[in-house]
């Protein structure tokens, strides 16, 4: 049992660390100071969630967070790939924002009725944090969307880059058939169709336009250890410190 659970809280802890890790990145260089605080306090957010997720792997026999969280290369990382590209300009770190966090919000939702009961307390634990932040990122999807010209053809131009990396969120991994069977999870292609249901009208409402396609283009997802570029550059920035010294809390 405890294999296919710790697939699913590995792909979930890691895009949690390396999206708040991300998100981080706008501290200081916000285009408002309220922005730059909701991105830190978002950050900050994720990087708590993601350490409960790894406290539940330990409990499952992995080790310890920090070890499990700064320690691994990016061919063992479960991330899917949209959470590890570059922030990019605002139009773009909106835009993944917006699409990856209505999947979180969707995936919570979903795994507060686990039949593994420490991941459905975990999720009805953080359903209130992710709520704020679907409400954050859409807020900006329709300003931004429905503003000039200029910021409208930068959001379509984000959403067309992200589009194919956020179905990428949705890439099944080697046990999707033993979630489903025996309810911890009811699977990613279910997941998908509902954030699309979501999200479709939502950006349509902004005045953009939803990107062709709904299947994972190859490659790009993450699941399996197939990253991108930027990972591991990030993941040497994240760990330095540790590396200095193991024994510094997070």
């Amino acid at each position: 049992m405890s294999e296919y659970i710790k697939e699913l809280l590995y792909k979930m802890a890691d895009d949690q660390l390396i999206i708040g890790h991300r998100n981080s990145e706008w501290t200081g260089l916000g285009p408002l100071l309220e922005e730059d605080i909701a991105f830190s306090s978002m950050a900050q957010d994720k990087v708590g969630q993601s350490q409960h997720l790894y406290q539940l792997l330990h409990e499952l026999g992995a080790s310890d967070p920090d070890t499990v969280a700064f320690t691994r290369n990016a061919k063992q990382f479960h991330c899917c790939q949209l959470v590890e590209l570059p922030i990019g300009d605002y139009s773009f770190s909106i835009v993944r924002h917006f699409l990856f966090d209505f999947a979180e919000a969707l995936r919570f939702e979903a795994l507060s009725n686990s039949s593994f009961q420490p991941l459905a307390q975990v999720a009805r634990k953080f359903k209130g944090e992710i709520k704020y932040h679907t409400l954050h990122a859409n807020t900006w999807m329709q300003q931004l969307g429905n503003g000039n010209e200029e910021s409208k053809a930068k959001m379509q131009s984000a959403l067309n880059e992200a589009w194919p990396y956020a179905l990428g969120i949705f890439e099944k991994g080697h046990f999707e058939n033993q979630l489903i069977e025996n309810k911890v999870f009811f699977g990613e292609e279910a997941l998908k169709q509902q954030w699309l249901d979501l999200v479709s009208p939502l950006i349509k409402k902004a005045g953009l336009k939803v990107p062709h396609g709904t299947k994972n283009t190859k490659g790009i997802g993450g699941r399996v250890g197939i990253h991108t570029e930027y990972l591991q550059p990030l993941l040497n920035e994240m760990t330095e410190v540790y590396a200095i010294d193991p024994s510094a809390d997070w």
